[in-house]
């Protein structure tokens, strides 16, 4: 594997896993083994914006203290479980939302981020659990259903993944943070066109970011049409990198065997649940 390509990793989806995943999941052969570069989206995984990794300790210094200060404050807590995951510590920003929670066991925006943290760990049952208390029936959150299709995914439930999606947009027709999810998890349904046409639709709103855009870009070269993933990937990555990323796809559909793929696995969901920065959109 070339240096050059390396470099660049995988931000087409932003985490190579979820491209190892699919890419062993529908053409039979499995990629290499790597921990992808979690810079993006959602989902389940943490999306740190703009900032750099020294800016969030920084931040979490700060939050750090706060929180050991005041564990009952959910927004602090919310927030420091917010940088611990920028830099990698999911299993110490669940635990941080956990003695939250337990201050706070009815405030759903805190059990939102707190499933969604449990699920970024890799503790998909509790995840759901704790999910499932962050909206009722009678008051369905999309956000929250989303993120629950997210996990489902995650555990190879995608036919029940793809109805939490159906729930989350009868909420909200034509999310595209949702429709983005669903389309992922057609391709993992090794649905590669029905995928395909959901990320077009989830890509042409309004609302659509860049990170709708590079799963289309994804899924688009996982059936082999490079040049045209490389295009849309251009959309938002500089010339160099999109086409370093489609050389990387390239290289993992060719590659096989790795034991321990799924425990490298990040989401690549899209959702709401993540604060949003100060000064940022």
């Amino acid at each position: 594997m070339q240096s050059s390509v390396v470099s660049y990793s995988v931000r087409l989806l932003g985490t190579a896993a979820l491209v190892a995943l699919i890419a062993g999941g529908l053409g039979g052969c499995k990629t290499t083994g790597f921990t992808g570069s979690p810079d993006t989206t959602g989902s389940i995984s943490q999306n740190p914006g703009t900032r750099s990794e020294a800016e969030w300790r920084r931040e979490g210094d700060t939050l750090g203290e706060k929180f050991r200060a005041n564990p009952r404050d959910a927004d602090v807590a919310i927030r420091y479980a917010q940088a611990l995951r920028a830099t990698g510590q999911r299993t110490q920003a669940a635990a941080v939302l956990e003695t939250a929670a337990l201050h706070n066991p009815t405030d759903k925006v805190l059990l939102g981020a707190y499933g969604r943290a449990l699920a970024d760990a890799g503790n998909f049952k509790q995840a759901l659990d704790v999910l499932e208390r962050a909206h009722t029936p009678d008051q369905p959150d999309w956000r929250i259903l989303s993120v629950q299709g997210a996990v489902m995914d995650q555990m190879g439930r995608h036919g029940e993944a793809q109805r939490y999606y159906a729930s989350a947009l009868r909420i909200i027709p034509d999310e595209p943070s949702v429709l983005s999810n669903l389309g992922l998890s057609y391709a993992l349904s090794k649905d590669l066109k029905r995928a395909e046409d959901t990320l077009r639709r989830a890509s042409a709103k309004g609302g659509a970011d860049k990170r709708v855009r590079q799963n289309l870009a994804l899924v688009v070269g996982l059936q082999g049409r490079f040049q045209e993933a490389e295009t849309i990937a251009r959309s938002d990555l500089p010339p160099m990198e999109a086409a370093a990323n489609v050389a990387y796809l390239r290289q993992m559909l060719a590659q096989k065997g790795n034991a321990n793929l799924k425990k490298t696995i990040r989401s690549r969901a899209v959702d709401g649940l993540e604060p949003v920065e100060e000064g940022g959109s």
